[in-house]
């Protein structure tokens, strides 16, 4: 893992190994877990990919949780918890920051965004002072809008650049043309110094050039390649050959016999 320069916000991550009791049960035997001896974070941007259950999301959520954003989402001003269900991993985890400090941020969980939309509301329903929450998200309720119109509201209004995104699977609710133009958008905030800790299936969200990316293997977490990664070369090979990759996936139980 390179070292970089304190540009950003956080540089790295490490376990704390000798506070934790037992390292074979969850969530430190996760693969993203288990030898997490020491992780460097890009200045810009860092995505980690992975097979379901490896321990993105998890991973992530400790990160987030460290930092002092919501379990569930949002920013450090959020406070709700529709269900405790976060793992004990933020607890051993040491967060090294620059001198930097960041102005803005957001964690964003693609599943519990529905519960981030749901407590702006419920905050703007109350009697304040200062102007609605909404207005930060483009001024129209979330929950009026499609999955993938208020996702990007988010990206569009919320996020202002000086400050560190953590997003799980930003994907989610994104039509291919959605997930280029989030590609676009996080340019303009990286311009602005942002930075930006991804966990994505998507090929074209870890597209961006300027990055680190890890994928999840069983010795843990490792720098790889942007061509080399599982989902390019799973996506390239099915885009060129899905006719007779089809006929094999959609075989006859019958026929996969015969073969």
């Amino acid at each position: 893992m390179r070292d970089y320069e304190a540009e950003h916000y956080l540089l790295r991550a490490s376990v704390l190994w000798d506070k934790v009791e037992d390292r074979g049960v969850y969530p430190f035997n996760l693969p993203a877990v288990r030898n997490l001896d020491g992780f460097t974070f890009h200045p810009k941007v860092t995505f980690i990919v992975g097979e379901n259950g490896a321990g993105k999301s998890t991973l992530l959520e400790a990160i987030a949780v460290a930092w002092g954003f919501n379990p569930e989402g949002g920013t450090r001003n959020f406070n709700f918890n529709n269900r405790v269900s976060h793992s004990p991993l933020q607890s051993v985890l040491r967060l090294s920051k620059s001198v930097k400090r960041a102005r803005d941020g957001f964690f964003l969980r693609a599943e519990s965004y529905f519960n981030v939309a749901t407590n702006i509301e419920q905050l703007d329903a109350e009697p304040a002072f200062s102007p609605p929450l909404i207005n930060s998200y483009g001024g129209v309720s979330l929950h009026e809008q499609s999955h993938g119109e208020s996702f990007f509201a988010l990206f569009n209004h919320r996020f202002a650049g000086n400050g560190l995104y953590i997003l799980d699977e930003p994907e989610a609710a994104l039509s291919p043309t959605r997930q280029m133009s989030m590609l676009a958008r996080m340019h303009e905030l990286i311009a602005q110094n942002a930075q930006f800790i991804i966990a994505t299936h998507s090929p074209i969200i870890m597209s961006y050039p300027d990055a680190d990316i890890y994928q999840i293997g069983p010795k843990g977490l490792d720098p790889i390649a942007y061509e080399d990664t599982e989902h390019f070369c799973i996506t390239r090979d099915f885009l060129n050959r899905h006719e007779p990759i089809l006929e094999i996936l959609l075989a006859d139980e019958d026929d996969e016999l015969q073969l």
